[in-house]
């Protein structure tokens, strides 16, 4: 019976600490494989933030005593009462059930048993069995495993920094791939940088350039080592003879790193905004990452509409730099697309080229950058008109539809930021329909210690916009919920949500979804 007993414990430890694997493994996965982001995502998770000293609360918001709360507090009581049958039960139920409400499957982002997944899966394996074997032949044989169980993360967070050093020599051979590539293709490569407005301006200068044979822009969010080269690798064909490649960065060195493989003839910086915070931390440490896609550029696209970048120029001028500047705003800039009503004049050099209808959901500044590059690769002034005839909105960026209930949704939930959300904020408010105006969001992330002041200023738009807030998932729901002046709707998952909405809502309402957290996101 003892032997029995002792197999169907093991058995349970085992699920138990399978389920925790695949739980971290799948977040380890959506956070690129950084480390640090499995203890980051436990506090999330255990421990929620409630508020922040630049937006004090108006409102007493209780921290929430969770199942992992009871569930340790029950460790300790078994620690103490010396209980190996109550240390087994409690461990497991942890493994099992916790964090709660954080998804073994993964609705909105599956786990993909990639090479790099399985390997640091296999290692943290491997070191969680060494202290499991340690530990069978002690007086307390199950330790080691209930130790695994409560150690996943920690575990995961060593065994991916153990094999970083691998897997940089295996991202430096496929970036190698991807130079060799490039050499023998040759093509004109544009880079493009920003904390936002990168992806569409990458599409708009595809579609600019789209009746030209031989154009490759790197797919959707590829922007990162790994990404670009094997959009090189499997996408650059012979005859190609402009690259568009999307960079993005995670801190210092990453863009330099990008550049001096896949090397800019003409790079594109569309903005610098509280993006990334939470790992860069400051804005100047953001800008000093951006402005490493100028270092090995000839010719250098800013957008002066935006304050920092409009102080770029002058030094680029003086390191020899070809710089042409864009924007909707700044009179000063060279490319210029000027909002004027439900129109748009384009203006080059000081000369107006003529105006167009519209295109609701391009963001103008991002459309000047675009155009800007393309005049940088030699098309003329004349044929830019007709070209910007063709732009459409980028899929989940201020789209604009009319279901057939008649209620007017407009899709922004690709990664928004604080000056993405205050045009869509705009966008619905000048939306002509007579009925309710909604807002379904789960807030902004990322943003370091300004998360909790901007999602505060977001719903006081929201609130002196006279919509309604719908808060989706609990990251921001404090601050939300303390930035609006009025009762919110409230729902753990986006799909109960948009239930709501479309059982509430009639023609001649309208609802802004505003950003989408996947779903490792609390």
């Amino acid at each position: 019976m003892r032997i029995v007993g002792a197999v169907l414990l093991s058995i349970v430890l085992a699920m138990a600490y399978g389920a925790q694997m695949a739980r971290w493994l799948r977040v380890l996965q959506r956070e690129h494989y950084d480390p640090s982001a499995l203890l980051r995502f436990l506090g999330r998770w255990t421990s929620p933030p409630l508020g922040s000293a630049k937006a004090p609360s108006r409102r007493r918001v209780r921290r929430p005593f969770t199942l992992s709360h009871a569930l340790v507090l029950a460790l300790f009581a078994a620690v103490i009462l010396r209980s190996a049958v109550l240390l087994v039960v409690v461990s497991t139920a942890y493994g099992l059930l916790c964090p709660f409400g954080l998804s073994i499957r993964g609705r909105t982002s599956p786990l993909e048993w990639t090479r790099r997944l399985r390997t640091v899966a296999s290692l943290a394996f491997g070191l969680s069995l060494v202290v499991t074997v340690l530990f069978a032949f002690s007086r307390q044989p199950f330790d080691g495993a209930v130790i695994m169980v409560w150690a996943v993360p920690p575990v995961l967070d060593l065994s991916t920094r153990l094999l970083r050093p691998l897997e940089e020599r295996k991202a430096r051979k496929f970036a190698q791939l991807a130079l060799r590539r490039l050499e023998k293709v040759r093509p004109r490569i544009v880079a493009i940088t920003g904390s936002y407005g990168k992806t569409s301006t990458k599409n708009h200068l595809a579609e600019l350039l789209g009746s030209d044979a031989g154009v490759v822009s790197s797919p959707r969010s590829f922007n990162n080592r790994a990404g670009l080269s094997r959009a090189i690798n499997e996408n650059l064909a012979d005859g190609t003879r402009v690259f568009i490649a999307e960079m993005g960065t995670y801190g210092p060195g990453e863009i330099r790193d990008l550049t001096s493989w896949c090397t800019p003839e003409i790079a594109v910086i569309t903005a610098i905004g509280p993006v990334h915070l939470e790992r860069m931390k400051t804005l100047d440490a953001v800008e000093a990452a951006k402005h490493e896609i100028t270092e090995r550029a000839s010719v250098v696209v800013v957008n002066i509409d935006d304050e920092r970048l409009a102080k770029w120029p002058a030094p680029l001028r003086s390191a020899g730099k070809r710089v042409i500047t864009a924007g909707s705003l700044n009179d000063e800039a060279v490319v210029r697309v000027v909002v004027e009503g439900n129109r748009w004049t384009f203006i080059v050099a000081g000369a107006t080229l003529g105006s167009l209808d519209a295109v609701v959901g391009v963001q103008p500044t991002n459309l000047a950058c675009a155009m800007a590059a393309t005049s940088a690769l030699g098309v003329p002034s004349d044929e830019l008109m007709e070209r910007a005839s063709r732009v459409t909105p980028v899929a989940n960026r201020s789209n604009v539809v009319t279901a057939a209930s008649g209620v007017v949704v407009i899709d922004d939930t690709f990664n928004a930021n604080p000056a993405s959300a205050a045009v869509a904020l705009t966008l619905l408010t000048s939306l002509d329909v007579a009925g309710r105006r909604v807002v379904v969001t789960p807030g902004m992330i990322e943003l370091g210690i300004d998360q909790y002041p901007e999602n505060f200023r977001m719903a006081s738009r929201i609130n002196t916009a006279d919509a309604e807030l719908v808060v989706v998932a609990r990251t921001n729901v404090v601050a939300l919920q303390t930035g609006y002046d009025r009762p919110v709707q409230r729902f753990d998952k986006r799909d109960d949500a948009v239930k709501w909405v479309r059982s509430q809502l009639r023609g001649g309402d309208a609802v802004l979804y505003l950003n989408d957290l996947p779903d490792h996101y609390p």
